[in-house]
């Protein structure tokens, strides 16, 4: 048995010297299953985003060299985002992320898996975006929300098991 003690409540933190974003969270799953939680298409619009919006992925492609784009619908309302995919690989995830609104406010996303054995892994993710005011907007737009209902859901298919 594992003497870790998990954090399974996201922590967020804002960098105070740069423009950064760090998100940290465990999940009951192996790397794999995060990693492909995080690149298989069907899977990744089933958890990401809040639970007030449904993601539909107009394009998927998740190779290093690769790009994305999706919406998130909420009634009438629309959000679309867009991005590449730098380097995928089982240990690390980088890639862009751009809201179609706001296409000056491009962010670098790397994700890495941490094993920490007995069926758990650690997500760490960073987003670096280009201002201390960029970075703080995203933090005032209900990020902390979707980041929490997104791994709340992720949680319930990894412990749904084979799916993920």
């Amino acid at each position: 048995m594992s003497t870790t003690e998990h954090i399974t409540t996201a922590t967020i933190e804002a960098d105070p010297d740069l423009p950064i974003i760090r998100i940290t969270r465990d999940f009951r799953a192996t790397p794999e299953q995060l990693f492909r939680a995080h690149t298989d298409p069907e899977l990744y619009a089933r958890w990401v985003g809040p639970d007030s919006i449904t993601t539909e992925l107009d394009h998927w492609d998740a190779r290093t060299g690769g790009s994305w784009r999706m919406r998130n619908l909420r009634g009438e309302e629309s959000y679309a985002f867009h991005g590449s995919f730098h380097d995928v690989s089982p240990e690390r995830i980088v890639q862009t992320f751009t809201w179609d609104e706001q296409p000056e406010g491009v962010s670098l996303e790397t994700l890495t898996f941490e094993d920490l054995g007995d069926g758990w892994t650690r997500l760490h993710a960073q987003s670096l975006v280009d201002s201390f005011e960029g970075r703080d907007g995203w933090l005032e737009s209900g990020l902390e929300v979707g980041v929490h209902d997104g791994y709340a859901k992720l949680d319930k298919i990894l412990a749904d098991g084979p799916a993920a």
